[in-house]
């Protein structure tokens, strides 16, 4: 059977599975749509808890980060993993115990104001819609591909497929829906990750081929991979490039930055004790290390196949004739996503580092005129099975597999969008009276909407599209998890302080981000290289997420200070949230 009919197959019927998933758990009340009703085993919210999180971003980009950049991005699998440990220790399971549905309703009940609540559900909204652009881009990317379609028409048939099941399940189809896209997703990662290091190391656990001698050339595979990157003029694989307070404060804001993403957090409202939030956790970091233990043997395999495509010989040897390319080079071609532009005239694909020049290190090619060869990072986990030359299912499992991860983390986001809109605006601030069946109608309806911006957004993307991970993180970073943490741990923090510190945290790192990455412009100076240089102690806007957090804690605490205490019955609610007795009960509605 050809690769285009098996991926319709395969693909199809994961779609099918989902929609009916959706109807089967459609939700009838508000508490079924925001919370699941409060019933989901730890163990089956664990495994939602780690599709909804494995985004497009964990699925596709991280493994093609890890392969351009090599040790330099081992800070997500750091700063993302280690967010799910604050998570499970710091915020889970005291926001259960808490009982409301959302986190901005949280923040309005513990800091007694509406504005505080409002304030919460722009920051929510503003880091959900930058982050849904991305997993859109995931589903463009693979329907372009794999079923060979245009990049819109393939945006707009997942946007459907989201309606569809978001829409009439609510968190209830959702969580049931991402159980099915986790198993999809994992399945699809790990199977060519299992042949490729086979292949390559003849060791069957990738974890394990990372660190094992590459079979044809007989030297640890690392090693290698280190020798061919440097030859072709690129930074040594395994060596550290950015500066370690970059490092530093860019892990802690990943790390902080996810325990922050509201579409994360509101997974734990759906566990029946305060218990079970913690297990989820848990059992969510299990289900991640699946994957993200694979990941590293992924990223580096993968630049290695890649390079002995382009120098099947070596990189000493002439470089592969264009005209005697792979079939898997056209495929990504028609995309657009990898390209190639013949600087010299000589037929060749020259593959080397642009910041070299020929007569520097091991640059040989007298007639070289410049890297020929452009590669999205984000092919690099899709077009891997192809280009270890894989059977068509483990290619067709693979297009599945990024589908389901774009469309879980989407549908999460929506969700938390969708909740933040209905029952924190119009029913908590400007609808009190609205009953639960207006409410539910109005969820549905706003999660429409949603989608509807979601679906314009990928279909028009700002400028700044290409950072909108990296925005979200910096967003939820410096403006959601502090409020959380000193409305969990802090009875001295009051109204004005934690809204003037979300306010002083979102606008400081948006400032930083939207400058560095030439996104404003400021006469006389030079901002648009985005070189390590222009930033503020050499801290790159993707990092600074954590240095908002810092200005958030610092203007919360010291306008607390200035101002009147929280009444008693606050300081009363903080405390009775972090009394050990009786963790299994909650407060809920």
């Amino acid at each position: 059977m050809d690769l285009q009919t098996l991926t319709y197959i395969v693909v199809g019927a994961s779609f099918a599975l989902y929609i009916g998933i959706a109807f089967w758990a459609r939700a009838s009340t508000t508490g079924e749509f925001y919370a699941a009703g409060r019933g989901i085993h730890p163990v089956a919210n664990g495994m939602a808890t780690a599709a909804d999180w494995m985004s497009a971003a964990s699925f596709i980009s991280m493994a093609g980060l890890i392969a351009f950049k090599g040790y330099d991005a081992s800070v997500f699998l750091m700063g993302w993993t280690g967010g799910y440990v604050l998570l499970a220790m710091l915020l889970a399971p005291y926001l259960r115990k808490f009982g409301k549905f959302t986190v901005p309703e949280f923040i309005g009940d513990r800091f007694y104001s509406s504005t505080a609540r409002i304030v919460a559900v722009i920051c929510l909204i503003v880091a959900s819609i930058t982050y849904v652009i991305g997993q859109m881009k995931g589903v463009g990317v693979a329907f372009s591909r794999f079923l060979e379609v245009d990049a819109t028409t393939g945006l707009l048939i997942g946007t459907v497929i989201v309606f569809l099941y978001a829409v009439q399940g609510g968190m209830k189809g959702i969580t049931y829906t991402q159980i099915a896209q986790y198993c999809v997703l994992i399945v699809a990662y790990t199977i060519p990750a299992v042949f490729i290091s086979l292949e390559l190391t003849g060791n069957v656990l990738p974890q394990i081929g990372l660190f094992s001698e590459h079979t044809a050339s007989g030297m640890p595979l690392l090693a290698k991979l280190d020798q061919v990157v440097q030859e072709l003029g690129f930074t040594q694989y395994t060596a550290q490039d950015g500066g370690t307070l970059n490092i530093l404060l860019y892990t802690l804001s990943l790390m902080i930055g996810t325990a922050g993403l509201p579409h994360v957090i509101i997974r734990f409202f759906t566990v029946p004790k305060v218990a079970d939030a913690r297990w989820s956790a848990g059992w969510a970091l299990v289900f991640i290390a699946l994957l993200y233990t694979v990941a590293p043997g992924v990223g580096a395999m993968a630049r290695l196949n890649l390079t002995d495509t382009i120098y099947p010989n070596g990189p000493q040897a002439e470089a592969l004739a264009y005209d005697e390319r792979p079939d898997w080079f056209k495929n990504w071609e028609t995309t657009g996503l990898l390209t190639f532009e013949d600087k010299n005239g000589d037929g060749r694909i020259q593959y080397y580092n642009d910041a070299a020049t020929p007569g520097e290190g091991n640059l040989i090619d007298p007639a070289w005129a410049g890297n020929e060869l452009t590669v999205d990072r984000d092919i690099m986990v899709l077009a891997n099975p192809e280009i270890a030359q894989l059977p068509n299912w483990v290619i067709a499992i693979v297009a599945a597999g990024g589908l389901a991860a774009a469309l879980s983390t989407a549908a999460g986001l929506l969700m938390a969008i969708s909740s933040a809109v209905s029952h924190d605006l119009l029913k908590g601030t400007f609808m009190p009276d609205m009953s639960e069946k207006g409410e539910l109608l109005a969820a549905r309806v706003s999660m429409g909407v949603a989608i509807a911006i979601a679906a314009w957004l990928g279909l028009n993307p700002p400028g700044f599209a290409a950072q909108t991970v990296a925005l979200a993180f910096g967003l939820a970073a410096s403006s959601i998890f502090p409020a959380l943490m000193m409305g969990i741990f802090s009875t001295r923090i009051n109204n004005v302080g934690a809204t003037t510190g979300m306010l002083a945290g979102l606008l400081v790192t948006i400032l930083y981000i939207f400058t560095f990455k030439g996104w404003f412009f400021i006469p006389g100076t030079n901002m648009l290289d985005n070189t390590t240089a222009n930033h503020f102690l050499g801290i790159a806007p993707e990092a600074f997420g954590a240095v908002g957090a810092l200005v958030n804690f610092a203007v919360a605490y010291f306008v607390s200070q200035a101002t009147k205490e929280p009444p008693k019955e606050i300081r009363e609610l903080v405390e009775s949230i972090r009394v050990p007795k009786g963790a299994g009960a909650a407060v809920d509605h």
